[in-house]
């Protein structure tokens, strides 16, 4: 299969040189690949600096986490294509790196990387500072200390995570209201 895909590439890379070089001459045509390749990184440049800041925004929370994760894919994959040799693909490296065409291929971009993926750029707002999913999940952020029981088959009485016996103090305040339990109560 891939040798097939690279036999296709190759075929069309050559074709479409040729139909140039026959259209505009052959030292037109190595200038228009030399210019490409010249535009091409001066998009790749200016548009990685436009993705990092997208991703600065969304982890303070002020941008959309798929939006800039889809620009980011979309940049790296016409920055790919600028590398790989060819008329064609340096045209779609281009289209790829210009900011109206990515913003017409976002949502497609989002589409093929599925849900799983949105939903992972989703979980980038928990590190801006913002209370993202996992936080609402948690409560509301008040922390019991605690240590870690363990019962020992020998004996009924219970051990300390540190081996000393536990001895538990307390005071029981409403035992009419159910309690949400989160593991075995002792």
């Amino acid at each position: 299969m891939i040798a097939a895909v690279f036999l296709l590439y190759v075929i069309v890379e050559i074709a479409a040189l040729v139909i140039v070089g026959n259209a505009i001459g052959v030292a037109w045509t190595v200038l228009l690949f030399l210019a490409g390749s010249l535009v091409g990184l001066i998009l790749m440049r200016s548009q990685w600096r436009r993705v990092m800041d997208g991703f600065r925004k969304a982890t303070r929370g002020e941008g959309s986490p798929s939006l800039a994760v889809a620009d980011g894919a979309l940049v790296a994959a016409g920055s790919a294509l600028m590398f790989v040799p060819g008329l064609v693909t340096s045209v779609l490296g281009l289209l790829l790196l210009i900011p109206p065409t990515r913003w017409a291929l976002r949502p497609l971009a989002v589409l093929l990387a599925g849900k799983r993926a949105a939903a992972f750029a989703a979980g980038g707002d928990a590190f801006a500072g913002t209370v993202g999913y996992a936080a609402r999940m948690r409560g509301n952020g008040e922390v019991i200390d605690g240590e870690i029981i363990v019962k020992t088959p020998e004996t009924t009485e219970y051990v300390a995570s540190n081996g000393k016996e536990l001895v538990l103090e307390g005071e029981i305040l409403d035992t009419d209201t159910p309690t949400r339990s989160r593991g075995p109560q002792y």
